[in-house]
């Protein structure tokens, strides 16, 4: 749920970047409407997810999925190219994850 809430919300943030030509008051109606479905998904999986995980690693986890859903968009929708910066970045944030769930 959280992968597919996550490629709602950046297809309307960044989606309608290769529709410049577009008036603004136009793709900001239809990016609102594709994040409604957005928040439909993400609100009821924080909701279940709460019960098992603490907000702080409910949000951790959001931002790698967010992250990781996010480069294989640039890379697909905008052909950008995934360099090594951005590897050492996705390791750094796997630590991010370990950290926050690790019990000290």
């Amino acid at each position: 749920m959280l992968v597919l809430s996550n490629l709602f919300m950046t297809v309307a943030w960044y989606g309608h970047l290769k529709f410049k030509s577009t008036a603004l008051w136009a793709v900001i109606l239809v990016s609102w409407g594709i994040a409604f479905f957005e928040y439909c998904l993400q609100v009821p999986a924080n909701r279940i997810g709460s019960g098992y995980f603490t907000v702080t690693q409910l949000k951790v986890m959001q931002e790698v999925i967010t992250l990781l859903v996010f480069t294989v968009f640039s890379i697909f929708y905008f052909h950008e190219n995934f360099r090594w910066n951005h590897f050492a970045a996705f390791c750094l944030l796997v630590g991010a994850v370990f950290l926050t769930f690790k019990e000290w």
